[in-house]
This record gives structure tokens, sequence and C-alpha cells, in this order.
């Protein structure tokens, strides 16, 4: 596979950029980043080098690197690898940093490799799926998101989370469940439904969690199809139409959804 490198700029989350990289021969000369840089190899190794210490980035290992500091990456044994990256700018770590510890202060990033199969496999699914953000699936990437930075920045120290404790009142869960059944047609975000409660969408998603016992987008998405099946029931819309009533954009999405919840196509469920 020849040799090739490419970066995304996520428009929903600003001051984040992916990239992708295929390197065989070449490498990265010493250098260093202004942004939070996580990085993971999903194909082959990576000899990196920094503070006079070596190491291998390979599959199951993720890579933090704090801006300013000096290193570089090589291809180990004149293989080829893949390399991904999660570039944060520092005003979108601070930023989030703040929400999850509850309040401002100075970061002292430092960098780090972790060892966690699990967490590298949700990154790649993340890392993946922000480069074809579409429909409903926002909430969902928010989601992940938020907790995912939350638990890399709790690995390498730079925070401490805030104890969130409690569930959402009554009040707090009422205007939750009545926006999304009025807006179930529509692009409903985790600013969107923790702006409802007065809280941010670090403390949102543990409180929510603890008062329904799934998470807001399992609850959302299980909302709308079960509203898919009321409208599959009830009327002769074509199966796009009714998607796309429910907030499913994209009906190859919505099919997958509906199948794994019910275990048929959406087209046999009203025959």
């Amino acid at each position: 596979m020849n040799e090739h490198a490419r970066y995304h700029h996520v428009p929903e989350v600003p001051g984040l950029v992916l990239g992708s990289a295929r390197l065989t021969d070449t490498g990265f000369d010493r250098h260093y980043h202004l942004d939070f840089h996580v990085g993971f190899v999903t194909e082959g190794l990576q000899r990196h080098r920094t503070k006079g210490e070596s190491f291998l980035l390979g599959p199951g290992r993720i890579a933090l690197m704090p801006p300013g500091e000096i290193h570089d990456g090589v291809a180990e044994g004149g293989g080829a690898y893949t390399l991904k990256t999660f570039r944060l700018s520092q005003a979108l770590v601070a930023s989030v940093a703040e929400e999850i510890s509850g309040r401002p202060a100075e970061l002292e990033l430092s960098g780090m490799l972790l060892e966690d199969n699990g967490t590298v496999s949700h990154l790649r699914e993340l890392h993946e799926a922000m480069q074809r953000i579409v429909g409903p699936g926002s909430l969902a990437l928010q989601s992940q998101w938020t907790t995912l930075v939350e638990h890399l920045l709790c690995q390498s120290r730079a925070i401490v989370p805030e104890i969130i404790s409690g569930s959402l009142s009554a009040l707090q869960w009422s205007r939750v469940r009545d926006y999304c059944f009025s807006h179930i047609d529509q692009r409903i975000t985790l600013d969107d439904l923790a702006g409802l409660c007065g809280l941010s969408r670090f403390a949102f998603l543990k409180q929510f969690k603890r008062t329904v016992g799934m998470t807001p987008h399992a609850w959302l998405q299980r909302l709308r199809l079960e509203h898919a099946c009321a409208l599959l029931s009830r009327s002769g819309q074509p199966i796009i139409d009714v998607a796309q009533a429910v907030g499913f954009y994209d009906q190859s999405h919505f099919n997958r959804a509906f199948r794994h919840a019910f275990g048929v196509a959406p087209s046999r469920y009203r025959t």
C-alpha cells in the first residue's frame, strides 16, 4: 500500500483534527506539537522516542503527547504501519477538563504510554465514526467523545473528575422526555439535553444513566425505533419516509438499528 496522510477537521468539535497516516520507509523526524495528541497504531509497529527513552507503539497501546514535547516516530523493523491520531487544541482540552473537573485549572499534561485494548477499540470506532457524522448519530458521538476524553485525561493524571452524585429530578426528566418526543424527527444533541437540565454534559451523562438505567443515546434510539414500529403498523409510508420521520437520515443505519432491536428488517415488520 502506498504511503499517505489525511486530516479531517471535525466541525461539531471545534479544535479537534483527526489524522490518519500509512507510513513505510519514511517516518517523523524529531518534532513537537502545539496541541495535545492522542495516537494509536492499528497495523504494524512504530518506534517512538522521547525524553531519551524509546518504546514501541503497536496495537493495544495509546500514546498521549502533550504540547511542546519533542519526539519522533519511525517504522520498526522496516515494516509499514498505520497511525491514527486525535489532535486536540489546548483550548479544547482546557474546556473539556474544566467541564469534567468542575473548575478551571492550569493543566499539567505529561507524555504517557497506555496499554488498554478496550480504549483503543473505542478510539478506533470513534475516529471512524467522526469522519461520517450524520443525523442522530451526533448524540452517540458526543457522549462517547466526552467519556473517552474524561478517561484519557484522568489516566494522564491531568485532572481529578468532579464527583457527580444524585440523579435527574422529576422536572428535569420530564423536560428531557417531552423534548425528545416533540423533536423525534430532528437532530438532538447532548448539549440540547444537558441544557434543558441546567447541567454540564459530563454531569448530565452521569445523572441520566443513574436515573434511567440507559445512556441518553440508547434511550433515544429506542424511542425512535418504537415510533417507527407504530408508523410501519398503521401507514403505507415508504420506509425511507418512516426513517426520516423518526430522525434517521441514513436508511441503511435505520435498517441496521431496526434489525438489531427487533430481529427483522423494517420491510418484514409490516408484512
